[in-house]
């Protein structure tokens, strides 16, 4: 746990470093670009979609006629956008994830590396090839358990936990396998990530929680639609300087157990030499042989 807390202390450190400042503004161009051109051609009839499909549920009628009731039947006009918003979130973090991945990752490995450890050897044990099918199999896995899972989220403790555990398990999927690809050999990777898989799972989870705090600004974007287009880009920088941080942390936390496994396996531990003790007999004096006597 200590290595942890000193991998976080110190990726907050570095998340002012001017470089990965620079650097988010990478994804955060391109998420906005892709963000509003599917809006300019999909925004419309999706939010079109999504309310021809509410007025086919009784149930949702109800809930709404209600609203209306309680006099917030201004409500009903921005619903349908809000849930077109809330279904889009979880591809605007995944393409968050997968754009730091590809762009700031890389670059921030080799941050840490070139000031932390500038002696610890790289030996590549994974490729770029390697590393994309990586973070494309663990994103798969997990978009199907989310979307396994919504029925779940009905349930109000579960939304609070299933969420961010499937959104912690991707991130330490896809962070902690790119912090170690440069670095580590395979046998290396794979070692530390086994043996420190509880605390990389932790360090995920609290990634994911981080990751919530940008969701506020995104809802409010649904309820402020006027707003959107200044809420929406910044709840997408706030996206890539969170995954960016949680980069840095698995980073500083990889690196450091390599450094520890390396150094504990360059100690050579020999057999020492069997020692006398005091009851065991010394081996037996060489002797010349005797001159021989003169009758």
């Amino acid at each position: 746990m200590r290595a942890m807390f000193d991998a976080f202390w110190r990726s907050v450190a570095y998340c002012l470093h001017p470089r990965v400042i620079a650097l988010s503004f990478l994804p955060l161009v391109l998420m906005v670009a892709v963000s509003f051109a599917l809006g300019y051609f999909f925004w419309d009839s999706s939010v079109a979609a999504v309310a021809a499909w509410f007025e086919a549920f009784d149930l949702i009628q109800a809930f709404l006629g209600w609203l209306e009731r309680m006099g917030l039947g201004s409500l009903r006009a921005v619903f349908a956008p809000m849930i077109v918003l809330v279904l889009a979130t979880p591809a605007i973090v995944v393409l968050c994830l997968l754009l730091v991945a590809s762009f700031m990752t890389p670059a921030m490995v080799d941050l840490v590396g070139q000031r932390r450890f500038p002696t610890l050897a790289k030996l590549h044990g994974g490729s770029v090839l390697v590393s994309i099918f990586w973070s494309l199999g663990s994103t798969l896995l997990a978009v199907v358990a989310l979307v396994l899972s919504m029925p779940l989220w009905l349930i109000p403790p579960l939304v609070l936990v299933l969420p961010p555990l499937i959104w912690g398990w991707l991130t330490y999927r896809v962070f902690a396998f790119d912090a170690l690809a440069t670095h580590a050999s395979a046998d290396e990777r794979r070692h530390i990530l086994r043996e420190h898989r509880a605390t990389l799972l932790v360090m995920g989870v609290l990634s994911g929680y981080l990751g919530a705090a940008p969701s506020l600004l995104w809802a409010s974007g649904a309820m402020f639609i006027a707003l959107a287009p200044l809420l929406v880009p910044a709840a997408i920088w706030i996206y890539t300087l969170v995954f960016a941080f949680a980069s840095l942390w698995f980073a500083h936390f990889a690196l450091a157990a390599l450094e520890r496994m390396r150094a504990t396996a360059s100690v050579e531990v020999l057999d020492p030499e069997p020692a006398l003790t005091h009851d065991a007999t010394p081996p037996a004096a060489l002797s010349l042989p005797e001159p021989p006597t003169t009758p």
